[in-house]
């Protein structure tokens, strides 16, 4: 499958459609991919978990563990790209700032080897601010959970 076609039926996104959508890069680009997207209501992201990731050399080199900031960061990188297919192709590349974050529990560690399935809803959206609720999911285990805010602009 070209990396830049959209799945019109299962509304999906590879990794090259995710990178013309949202402006992060290696080593901060936290998803995969964006799969099951209902525009102006949910969308899951795909994070597959390898060793090799930069965090791994010091978190931690003797029991890998990915970073609870970091599978929260793929879950606001999951919702920025559920905006960008809410509000459509001028919305490409804006940057996204987080407002809050609440509530957030880590109830089990994702390590190497993990395919996490980031599920995002969107709570609310008022003018260029929006709510989210994130799971993040490895097979039928929850693993973290968080609401949160982002405020949506222009790149400066």
């Amino acid at each position: 499958m070209n990396d830049n076609v959209q799945d019109v039926d299962g509304k999906q996104f590879e990794i090259g459609r995710v990178m013309e959508m949202i402006p992060h890069r290696y080593p901060m680009l936290m998803i995969d991919r964006v799969i099951d997207v209902v525009v102006n209501v949910s969308a899951v992201g795909v994070k597959n978990v390898s060793i090799n990731e930069h965090y791994f050399q010091g978190h931690f080199p003797q029991r890998p563990v990915m970073p609870g900031v970091l599978i929260i960061e793929a879950m606001a990188q999951t919702a920025a790209v559920l905006v960008v297919a809410t509000l459509g192709p001028e919305s490409e590349g804006k940057l996204v700032y987080f407002m809050s974050v609440d509530d957030a529990r880590f109830r089990k560690p994702v390590v190497p080897g993990d395919t996490a399935h980031i599920h995002v809803t969107k709570l609310r959206h008022r003018g260029n601010v929006w709510k989210f609720r994130g799971e993040a999911w490895v097979g039928d285990t929850l693993c973290a959970e968080a609401t949160y805010a982002a405020m949506i602009l222009d790149r400066a």
